[in-house]
């Protein structure tokens, strides 16, 4: 499983190497430092709450894949804009500092 993070043209790739033992503490710190480097400070934003989700609505599939992640898109997730993209990539949207952050989820399969 891949995270990428876009703030403009710049971007982060991180590899989840287990995704059923996510340490998200260290991943949203990667993703706040990438952020803060580029002026798009991780404020306001709920890391913490968001990339479990993605990831189980990816990895999860308890529901059917691609079911989990297009019904998180339809629940969705405070201060993200949620997209379900063919293939069970999951990207989530938001405006930070008048800058569109993008987090993309690309599954392994």
């Amino acid at each position: 499983m891949e995270l990428d993070i876009r703030v403009g043209a710049k971007s982060l790739g991180i590899p989840i190497e287990n995704p059923f033992r996510l340490d998200v503490d260290a991943l949203v710190g990667q993703i706040e430092a990438f952020l803060g480097e580029h002026g798009a400070a991780a404020q306001g934003l709920d890391l913490q709450g968001l990339l479990p989700k993605m990831v189980k609505g990816i990895a999860g599939c308890e529901g059917g894949c691609p079911a989990d992640a297009k019904r998180l898109v339809a629940r969705g997730i405070a201060n993200f804009e949620l997209d379900y993209i063919e293939g069970g990539i999951l990207q989530a949207k938001a405006t930070v500092n008048g800058q569109v952050v993008s987090l993309k989820m690309f599954p392994d399969f």
